[in-house]
């Protein structure tokens, strides 16, 4: 299990934005290091309130550092004079060192205004740094949580479940023949050849552009079924007459 471990952490808001963004990603281990926790942190966590409530609150680095069998320190200063003997991973290379380990991870975020001192880099395992531009390389804690949750979460299994599958030619197909239905019962436009026009053209803008599977359903639903209702309605007038 991977757990955020904040050290420190001087805004209460942000302890409630890392809560929130937790949530967001599906973590819910909060380790927390002699932190700044206010009822500020509790509204800005939004729905995420029961992360902060059962949070584990510390009082040392040290003792944060004896609950985990693997621990990373996350840096925006890499560089051989600010990281201690090593390089720093990218977000992306810390997901695949991560992938089949199956022990505690604690991820350590130092403190807003300094991050994490020298000689806690060189307690931790790995370090990772998040490449930002030179001109403004320093993140707000909130966001650098979020960006490095990001990433690990497309680890997840249920990442994997819930991603979106392109469209298949068919599917594709089946949305154009929903839009020919609706022309033909419209009636619309009434000159046969211009519908086939339209027909071909919204082929062409389907075939183009980038659908899922699950877009393309979305939209043959209401299509069909409002063919369907002006159907039924031309029926009801004919009965009439």
């Amino acid at each position: 299990m991977i757990s955020v471990v904040l050290v420190e952490p001087e805004g209460p808001a942000n302890i409630g934005m890392i809560a929130r963004t937790m949530k967001n990603f599906g973590f819910s281990s909060l380790v927390l290091v002699n932190p700044n926790l206010t009822e500020e942190s509790y509204s800005y966590a939004v729905h995420a309130k029961e992360v902060l409530k059962n949070s584990l609150v510390v009082g040392s680095f040290e003792e944060a550092l004896r609950l985990f069998d693997l621990t990373v320190g996350t840096t925006g200063k890499p560089g051989k004079s600010y990281i201690p003997e090593r390089t720093p991973l990218m977000p992306w290379e810390l997901r695949e060192t991560l992938r089949d380990y199956s022990g505690e991870i604690g991820l350590f975020f130092g403190r807003e205004s300094i991050g994490l001192k020298n000689e806690e880099l060189g307690e931790l395992d790995f370090t990772v740094t998040i490449p930002t531009s030179e001109t403004y390389p320093v993140m707000n804690l909130a966001q650098s949580v979020a960006v490095i949750l990001y990433e690990l979460a497309k680890e997840r299994p249920e990442a994997n479940v819930h991603s979106l599958e392109p469209a298949t030619r068919r599917e594709k197909e089946e949305l154009v023949k929903a839009w020919e239905k609706l022309l033909e019962v419209l009636n619309y436009p009434k000159d046969a050849g211009r519908r086939e026009v339209f027909v071909k053209v919204f082929r062409r803008f389907v075939g183009r552009a980038a659908l899922y599977g699950r877009e393309v359903h979305t939209l043959i639903g209401p299509i069909r079924k409002a063919a369907l209702r002006m159907e039924e309605c031309g029926d009801a007038e004919r009965r009439e007459v």
